[in-house]
């Protein structure tokens, strides 16, 4: 039994309404023959599912179509114009507080989490001018919101005094799954102009926060951008600030977790697609890859983007029955995204954040300054006397040149900070992608829950509909233990305990005025 397994199930924040699931009861590992799992998918949560299964002695095979581990956080090493070998990847994400059920996972390598660094706020700048902040503001609920308001300069009296009330009303008491069967058919964009946010405070916080998955207000279920307040600000009082790993992504996540995980028996398959899954006669099933021959597994995690369980899906007839599968195939990508990374020959000013949330500047979204916080990136930068920016545009036109799109971020860029006109451009890697999950208004009901119609098989990942208060790498976490723990319940074994931030309104104050008076 390992020291995580002895542990007692802490919550590991500061939110005393955070809730615990506890974990399902049974034998604490597997004895005698013990079962075979195939995990298809090495991100954030098909190591979770693994991770859980393995630490029960369930003999787990990870499955992963890339070279490394890590899925949409992957890394992979390149070489500079000046001969550097640096690490490059998708870009910046937030390990926000509230992800307790990731922070537990990335716990099993870095018990104090010392790899992962704070940084002092969350600033968002429009181009008229003006700045918000999240640092000066309360963490609980209902001060948060109270908070904000009060300290941004996107609200002013008259603003106020035009927004609707009750439109606002049930934000203050989200629970999932209702929070879906009252939002889903509607978009961010309407719900945001039914309660009449000042336009100012639209496009600095809840656009950038809407764009953070990867998708226009106009085209995202309400639902989500209701989940996400509830989670971020309204009913957590984790706050809205954030870490960042202080290492490239594989060095502080992927290796060290890799390494524990082969260190419970896990067989990690890197550079092996799973091509199609087929029934065993003698029961479970054949999982075929490219690589070998066909191998045998009594229980299957699906956890892929939504183009690898389509694709997977549609090239195993025998997996899940003509409903699911066809929910499966309606399920839809995001909007393409491009991640710049500069490397400057100079600095940019001192005073410029870690990471900058923007609105107004085209198609930029947000600006990290990564040498301010990842030790590689800091190094690079010492040598050089250089600086190491990241540029961000989600949501972006497919019918763009991604070639464009980067000379147009470069020149947002010189607008938001002037200095780095003068800068000359050592090199630059841009990442076009589109594989992230669209949450489209209308969708939620076809999105996978964990469970499958086939007890044999489950699924996990941040597109999985659960009802628990999740979003993002949080979700993919949760639904990662989640799929775990249904195999582990049918082996008789225990399962992993999970914790989320509060399933509803914390104040039964406000969860009475948004039950009475609240719109829809």
């Amino acid at each position: 039994m390992s020291a995580h397994d002895r542990a007692p199930a802490a919550r590991r924040g500061r939110d005393r309404k955070a809730v615990v699931l506890p974990a399902p009861p049974g034998r604490p590992a597997a004895e005698g023959p013990r079962p075979r799992c195939a995990v298809v998918g090495g991100g954030i949560a098909g190591i979770a599912a693994a991770t859980a299964l393995a630490e029960r002695g369930v003999r787990v095979t990870l499955y992963e179509r890339e070279t490394a581990l890590g899925g949409r956080l992957a890394g992979w090493p390149t070489e500079l114009a000046d001969g550097s070998a640096v690490t490059m990847s998708r870009g910046f994400h937030a390990f926000f507080r509230q992800y307790y059920n990731l922070r537990g996972l990335l716990r099993r390598v870095d018990p104090g989490l010392d790899g992962l660094r704070p940084l002092p706020d969350y600033p968002l700048r429009h181009s008229s001018g003006l700045h918000d902040s999240f640092a000066r503001v309360p963490r609980t609920p209902p001060w948060s919101a109270v908070g904000f308001t009060a300290l941004s300069p996107s609200f002013g009296v008259r603003d106020l005094a035009r927004m609707n009330p009750r439109a606002a009303l049930p934000l203050l008491d989200v629970r999932v799954p209702e929070i879906h069967r009252r939002y889903d058919d509607v978009s961010a964009l309407e719900l945001l102009d039914r309660i009449r946010f000042p336009a100012a405070a639209r496009h600095l916080a809840f656009e950038v926060f809407s764009r953070s998955f990867f998708a226009d207000p106009a085209e995202l279920s309400a639902a989500e951008l209701a989940l996400m307040f509830h989670i971020y600000f309204l009913g957590s009082s984790e706050g809205l600030l954030f870490d960042v790993p202080d290492e490239p992504y594989p060095q502080a996540l992927w290796d060290p977790l890799g390494r524990y995980l082969e260190g419970h028996g896990v067989d990690i398959r890197t550079g092996t697609a799973v091509t199609g899954l087929r029934p065993d006669p003698r029961g479970g099933h054949l999982i075929d890859t490219a690589r070998a021959a066909s191998e045998h597994a009594d229980g299957v995690v699906l956890a892929l983007d939504t183009a690898g369980l389509r694709t997977l899906t549609a090239a195993s007839p025998h997996l899940g029955d003509g409903a699911w599968r066809a929910r499966i195939g309606r399920l839809r990508t995001a909007p393409p995204f491009l991640v710049s990374r500069i490397w400057l020959d100079r600095p940019v000013a001192a005073h410029r954040p870690g990471f900058l949330g923007t609105s107004g500047y085209g198609p930029l979204d947000n600006i990290s300054v990564l040498d301010a916080w990842e030790g590689e990136a800091a190094r690079w930068a010492a040598k050089t006397g250089g600086a190491v920016l990241e540029l961000h545009a989600y949501a972006a036109d497919p019918a763009t040149p991604p070639e464009a799109l980067s000379h147009t971020l470069s020149e947002q860029l010189r607008r938001v900070y002037p200095e780095t006109s003068a800068a000359r451009v050592v090199d630059r890697r841009d990442e076009w992608r589109q594989d992230c999950p669209l949450f489209a208004v209308g969708g939620g009901a076809d999105r996978p829950t964990v469970d499958t119609p086939d007890p044999t098989v489950t699924v996990a990942g941040d597109l999985v509909r659960t009802d628990l208060p999740v979003a993002l790498m949080e979700r993919a976490a949760t639904t990662g233990f989640l799929a775990a723990n249904a195999h582990l319940r049918r082996w008789g074994l225990r399962g992993q305990t999970l914790w989320t931030v509060p399933d509803r309104g914390r104040s039964g104050l406000l969860r009475l005025l948004a039950r009475h008076f609240g719109e829809g």
